[in-house]
């Protein structure tokens, strides 16, 4: 083991996917100082499948310690010499011990992040369904899979996250969000002549608690930065993280606050755009309920696909406009990266 020449090793030993997910509630875990032999003996482990994490704790806090979005920032080692760019497989790190067997692993420690951060690569596309009548016309757009974790900075295709306050279980950020606009007037014929809704960049504030379990809560509150609409948006989310083999995924179920700037430059009809069979609407702010799922495929140590498929349902001020017929919208976003 490539140990540093002194100080204390922790060894923990997982049986549980979800819990070897996030590196959080071991089976068992033993504290050694460091020897120079880099031979190390474990006992009273559990039979079955399980996985081994063993990292450096260089500050002696009894804990190891991570960056605002949850990666470990001292130097690591898994079993399977696994050196994951995501949330790790419990699968690929995984091996088979019986009861009172002994099997010799070699570990090599790792910086997660290297010296600069961890950058991806790759084609994704945003999407979402038309609840317009007379539309049949979905919004998709093409867009490149960008990522990058590092420090404080979280870039995930259309979405950007940097904190500014906190640790890793909670923190305060500023983030960033692009918004595909929600139509072309020539969609449908009842939208002619109100013009095409414009995608924009949308930013500001929130809050993020990861809490036991793998349970999350994130609040942000983000502002039309172009002036499109003028407006905001607010969004609670609670979704809850699993480990199926390779796969991460998660439930996830929110509330939507839409400004009355937004929710009518969506699906508002403005006195001077008034036609026979399109009267006045005025929406005025509104809440709409969101639920989802997502998950990420760990294809192989580099390359990754990510998918993340929400319906959003309407409350009664949206699906009374004279221009929505559907009462609920279908979004997405789907990626494929080769990370460094």
């Amino acid at each position: 083991m490539n140990a540093p020449a002194d100080g204390t090793l922790v060894f923990q030993v997982y049986d549980n996917p979800d819990a070897f997910g996030d590196f959080r509630s071991p089976r068992t875990e033993s504290r050694l100082p460091v020897n120079p032999e880099g031979i190390y003996r474990l006992t009273g482990l559990p039979s079955g499948a399980v996985a081994l994490l063993v990292y450096a704790d260089r500050n002696n806090n009894q804990a190891l310690d991570r960056t605002f979005i949850g990666i470990p920032k001292e130097p690591i080692g898994l079993s399977n010499g696994y050196r994951p760019k995501g949330p790790p497989s419990f699968q690929r790190a995984s091996f088979s011990l019986s009861e009172s067997e002994t099997k010799p692993l070699e570990i090599e420690l790792y910086q997660v992040l290297g010296e600069s951060g961890q950058w991806g690569v790759g084609l994704g596309v945003i999407g979402r369904s038309s609840p317009y009548v007379g539309s049949d016309s979905a919004v998709t757009q093409v867009i490149p899979a960008i990522t990058y974790f590092g420090e404080r900075l979280q870039w995930v295709g259309p979405s950007l996250r940097y904190g500014l306050w906190g640790s890793d279980t909670f923190r305060f950020a500023v983030n960033a969000t692009y918004r595909v606009g929600a139509y072309e007037e020539n969609d449908s014929p009842i939208l002619v002549g109100l013009g095409d809704r414009d995608s924009t960049l949308m930013a500001g504030v929130g809050l993020v608690y990861d809490g036991p379990n793998r349970i999350d809560v994130d609040f942000r509150y983000q502002h039309d930065v172009l002036d499109r609409f003028g407006g905001g948006t607010a969004e609670l989310r609670i979704s809850r993280g699993f480990q199926t083999g390779n796969v991460s995924w998660g439930p996830s179920l929110g509330l939507n606050w839409l400004s009355s700037d937004l929710a009518n430059y969506d699906f508002g009809v403005p006195t001077w755009a008034v036609l026979p069979g399109r009267p006045a609407y005025d929406v005025g702010s509104t809440v709409t309920v969101e639920a989802g799922i997502g998950g990420m495929l760990e294809i192989t140590e580099h390359w990754r696909l990510v998918l993340d498929i929400n319906a959003e349902y309407q409350g009664g001020d949206i699906s009374d406009s004279p221009i929505v017929g559907d009462d609920y919208v279908l979004k997405g976003f789907a990626a494929i990266t080769y990370t460094f």
